[in-house]
């Protein structure tokens, strides 16, 4: 009797797992983003009805008033927001790497803190992992969408030619491999975290060839994107493109 009643306790948690709403962990890396930061966590906020969330602000030692904000962020939503702080300036690669390390859901994005990028398109990239056809998305602004915003002409040439390059390398059919929304199975990015040494923007083609080398399934997502101007605050620049094509050889 007592084996048969443990039978049905382990039968209960199965189906109990089974029913469990999946938990999403953004990553958004914050530097000198006062003026976004709250707007983007609220943003993330409406995908809460679909599934658990966590969000897990890094902020890289800003020198505006993210700090405060972060810290008010994780004071009014205790147990979803997480809030790290860098006691300098790392770059956008140490943050992400700071954040993977603190997320404990099912799966593991990343979430500008800007308002470039739209929350919702999560939901469409989480199908591939939900069915267990995936095991990395790539959130594509190249698979278009209905609309979007005409991007610079220049800037769209070097993440394309960068893409293309990185391809050749990694033998991967991507269409946008400088993309922010990358989502990974948890444990696929706490495999890959340990390993990654890219500071800056270096870290997308940094992750994308070790992806590659740990033949993980890949499959990408039309997205939306709403680019900022460097007049907007946008920090990437042609600096980041020639550390790329310099990452994108160092780690093929």
């Amino acid at each position: 009797m007592p084996a048969a009643n443990n039978g049905m306790k382990e039968k209960d948690t199965m189906q109990k797992e089974s029913n469990r709403c999946p938990t999403l962990s953004l990553i958004i890396p914050c530097y000198n983003e006062e003026k976004t930061l709250e707007s983007v966590v609220e943003r993330c906020f409406s995908l809460s009805s679909a599934l658990s969330l966590e969000l897990v602000i890094v902020n890289d030692c800003s020198s505006d008033s993210s700090d405060a904000v972060a810290r008010s962020l994780a004071g009014k939503y205790p147990g979803v927001v997480k809030y790290v702080a860098h006691e300098k300036n790392m770059g956008k690669g140490a943050a992400l790497r700071t954040g993977f390390m603190e997320a404990t859901g099912d799966y593991v994005g990343i979430q500008d803190a800007d308002m470039e990028y739209d929350p919702h398109d999560y939901l469409t990239m989480l199908g591939p992992l939900l069915d267990g056809r995936a095991d990395v998305v790539y959130g594509s602004r190249y698979l278009l969408p209905d609309t979007r915003r005409v991007l610079r002409w220049w800037h769209t040439k070097m993440n394309k030619s960068l893409t293309t390059l990185s391809n050749m390398f990694t033998n991967l059919d991507i269409t946008d491999m400088e993309t922010c929304y990358k989502l990974f199975r948890r444990e696929v990015i706490r495999e890959l975290a340990p390993r990654l040494r890219e500071k800056r923007f270096g870290f997308e083609p940094e992750v994308t060839a070790l992806v590659a080398r740990g033949g993980y399934r890949v499959y990408e997502c039309a997205i939306h994107y709403n680019p900022r101007t460097v007049e907007e605050g946008k920090k990437i620049n042609w600096k980041d493109g020639v550390r790329a094509l310099y990452c994108i050889l160092r780690y093929r």
